[in-house]
């Protein structure tokens, strides 16, 4: 009855797709998984674009993502990691750095929200536009990265779930 219930209040969520297996959702680990791994990615990948030393929290967040990713964490760490990084971007007065520090922040937190996800991908490219680069070479490397790493049918979720919010015009 109870897991009737969990199923029914899953499937009327708008995050539906997101939603972990072991909480009523279509969501397989393996593809958790994965997403974390694209989101981390994408907030490593703008990492280079901080011109000083970079804040161990973050290091320190986008370790735990790895770590969850394999399996080796559970998601409370992950939870207060991600806390750690948006620490990061509060206490700063530089946008690329906030931008960056929030990429790695919403990374980590997929590991508890899967569609957090996007918000990692978002946030680098928000960092890429920031500084100056191009936006559209980093979008093109996301969805790569994204294509190859992700079973077809998630990768078609995340893009939608992008075009539903907006994403591209919000950068």
């Amino acid at each position: 009855m109870a897991d009737n219930k969990l199923k029914k209040a899953a499937e009327q969520s708008k995050r539906y797709p997101f939603i972990a297996e072991h909480r009523g959702g279509p969501l397989k680990i393996e593809s958790h998984r994965k997403l974390i791994r694209w989101a981390r990615e994408c907030a490593e990948h703008v990492l280079p674009l901080i011109d000083k030393e970079i804040d161990e929290r973050l290091h320190y967040a986008l370790n735990v993502a790895k770590e969850w990713e394999k399996g080796k964490l559970q998601t409370g760490i992950a939870m207060k990691a991600s806390l750690m990084a948006h620490e990061v971007a509060r206490q700063s007065d530089e946008p690329l750095l906030k931008a960056i520090a929030r990429a790695v922040g919403q990374a980590v937190a997929t590991a508890h929200m899967a569609d957090h996800s996007l918000g990692g991908a978002f946030y680098a490219l928000k960092a890429v536009n920031l500084a100056k680069k191009n936006v559209d070479k980093e979008r093109m490397w996301q969805t790569k990265r994204l294509l190859q790493g992700l079973p077809v049918d998630i990768a078609g979720i995340v893009q939608s779930m992008w075009e539903k919010k907006e994403l591209d015009r919000r950068i």
